[in-house]
């Protein structure tokens, strides 16, 4: 990319892979390589206001140290003409970071992507004027959203209750949907994956990965589970595995989703459509992600 003069930097503190100490130690990086930055780094605080707040300020270099769901709004507010974003690992699952710096320390990345990182144009899907960078989750997975942060959070009775909620409604709505105008079918649950983070799509393939799941009960279920732990879950006969540029997907009452992570209700009719040109990362070489 060009010169960069201008850098903000928006970390997640509250994360138990980012720490107290992250602000210096990004500091530090920074200064190493000729740079000042202005952190913002809410202890328990609005993480989006620090990136409407960093957006505003208009930065050459917009540096996210955060999970997936944060560089997911960042690229929102940026868009395709806004800042630069350094998405750096600071998630649970990562999968956007890892994507573009390798599966690496934070650190590390950082440091590499100041010194051979390329302005790279990325692209992603859209549903109902959001942009997701990674996946959309549609249907009865995204129900264990709730549970999952509750535990996380440390708060296990609401996460068991959260967990029975979610089971008792996982099998009691499937999911109609058709792939770019083609036939109609049903699915307990649809991903649509980006060519950037899919590992069987490559990142030149200008669609989204949509893999339909119909699963029947209990044993189907941990069938794909224990796919899914070999890392062979496409090969399962529950999942059927298509390109497409849109899907349209329909339920009769509305669906739950998740969006790189984060948790959203979909109309009854909606739409997923892939966008060639979301926003700008500070990406490494592809020879140098690892």
């Amino acid at each position: 990319m060009g010169v960069i003069r201008r850098v903000e930097v928006v970390a997640n503190l509250a994360s138990g892979s980012v720490g107290p100490d992250a602000p210096a130690e990004i500091g530090k990086i920074l200064g190493e390589a000729g740079l000042d930055a202005r952190v913002c780094a809410p202890a328990s605080g609005d993480l989006i206001k620090c990136l409407r707040s960093a957006v505003d300020a208009d930065p050459d270099l917009l540096v996210i140290l955060a999970g997936d769901g944060t560089a997911r709004a960042a690229a929102e507010l940026c868009g395709p003409d806004g800042p630069v974003i350094a998405p750096l690992p600071g998630g649970t699952m990562n999968m956007l970071p890892h994507a573009v710096y390798g599966a690496r320390p934070w650190q590390e990345a950082l440091a590499m992507a100041l010194e051979q990182g390329e302005e790279t144009m990325i692209g992603g899907g859209e549903v109902e004027g959001h942009r997701f960078l990674v996946a959309a989750i549609l249907g009865s997975p995204a129900l264990w959203a709730p549970a999952r942060e509750a535990m996380r959070g440390g708060r296990g009775r609401l996460a068991i209750l959260r967990a029975r909620r979610a089971l008792g409604r996982a099998f009691s709505g499937r999911l109609r949907y058709t792939l770019d105008g083609g036939s109609r079918e049903k699915a307990e649950s649809i991903t649509l994956m980006c060519p950037l983070t899919s590992k069987a799509v490559g990142s030149e393939v200008q669609a989204l990965e949509a893999a339909a799941i119909n699963v029947r009960g209990a044993g189907e279920t941990l069938r794909l589970g224990f796919h899914a732990l070999l890392g062979k879950w496409r090969d399962d006969p529950a999942v059927n595995v298509e390109l497409c540029q849109v899907a349209r997907v329909w339920a009769a009452q509305g669906i739950p989703a998740l969006l790189d992570g984060e948790v959203v209700k979909l109309e009854a009719l909606t739409e997923v459509r892939y966008v060639p040109n979301i926003v700008r990362v500070l990406a490494l070489p592809k020879e140098a992600r690892g």
